[in-house]
């Protein structure tokens, strides 16, 4: 196999820009990564002509996260809450490139699935369906990968409590473990913060 040299950073953005033909709500330059935002209506597409074009050929998917916003939301895409970020990787042309999407309901986020344009998304959607409650249309096998059988709620929502919903505990009578509603009192942490009359100055 030839490797071809790796374009630059601006020229890989104008590249995909000109491919995705009106796909890309954005594509950005920031700290040398190129970061690509498409509608969620478009995102299966997105994804098949980043692999398959040349001078694209992102055959690899090396990671697939949820985020959510939460009230950071604001002022972003359309101002929704959850997002889908993916890192692509072209091994034959040596470049990467970050595509994101947003879904388009925050009460129910659901996307298309791209696990049938990369295999290696199959746990990564698991892991943010488990997690933040993004359901992947078109997944062959979507169910939690984390969490235990019967959990409830998604634990890296922002809106999940710090202590959960249920703790387990063996019960020594039962001789089982059995689960029950939490009995830790949430509690406000104030971080006690002392400072010198000069700190962070030079002496």
């Amino acid at each position: 196999m030839v490797y071809a040299a790796p374009v630059s950073v601006g020229k890989l953005a104008e590249i995909i820009a000109a491919m995705l033909d009106g796909k890309a709500k954005s594509v950005k330059i920031a700290l040398g990564e190129v970061t690509v935002t498409v509608a969620a209506s478009d995102y299966l597409a997105a994804a098949i002509l980043l692999r398959d074009t040349e001078g694209c050929k992102f055959e690899q998917l090396l990671d697939l996260c949820g985020v959510d916003y939460s009230e950071y939301k604001d002022g972003l895409y359309d101002g929704l809450r959850y997002c889908v970020v993916s890192h692509l990787l072209s091994v034959s042309l040596n470049q990467r490139v970050r595509l994101k999407v947003y879904c388009p309901d925050d009460d129910f986020p659901v996307i298309d699935s791209v696990n049938a344009v990369w295999n290696s998304a199959n746990w990564f959607e698991r892991e943010a369906f488990d997690l933040f409650g993004i359901v992947f249309e078109g997944h062959n096998d979507l169910r939690r990968i984390l969490t235990d059988y019967g959990f409830i709620g998604h634990p890296f929502r922002k809106d999940f409590p710090t202590s959960g919903y249920v703790e387990m505990r063996y019960d020594g009578e039962q001789k089982r473990v059995i689960y029950q509603p939490v009995t830790i009192e949430p509690r406000e942490i104030t971080p006690r913060v002392i400072r010198e009359d000069n700190y962070g100055g030079l002496q």
